[in-house]
């Protein structure tokens, strides 16, 4: 049998569905157009936005965490 309250609640609340946190890299070109992608790893993230900031074409990259 189980006590009850043994397991605490985490980081994520009761939702035990979500492991890890997300991050979504998205780049702003200048024509207006938008491209997302969602890692895992924040380094991931930012390494991405980093890579796209050297493009002439893009206007802006944001990294936002996802609730």
């Amino acid at each position: 049998m189980a006590k009850a309250g043994r397991w605490k609640k985490g980081k994520f609340g009761q939702d035990k569905r979500r492991k890890h946190r997300h991050w979504q890299a998205t780049v702003i070109y200048r024509d207006g157009e938008k491209f997302a992608r969602v890692y895992i790893d924040k380094q991931h993230a930012e390494k991405f936005a980093e890579r796209q900031r050297k493009s002439p074409v893009v206007k802006s990259v944001r990294i936002v965490q996802l609730p």
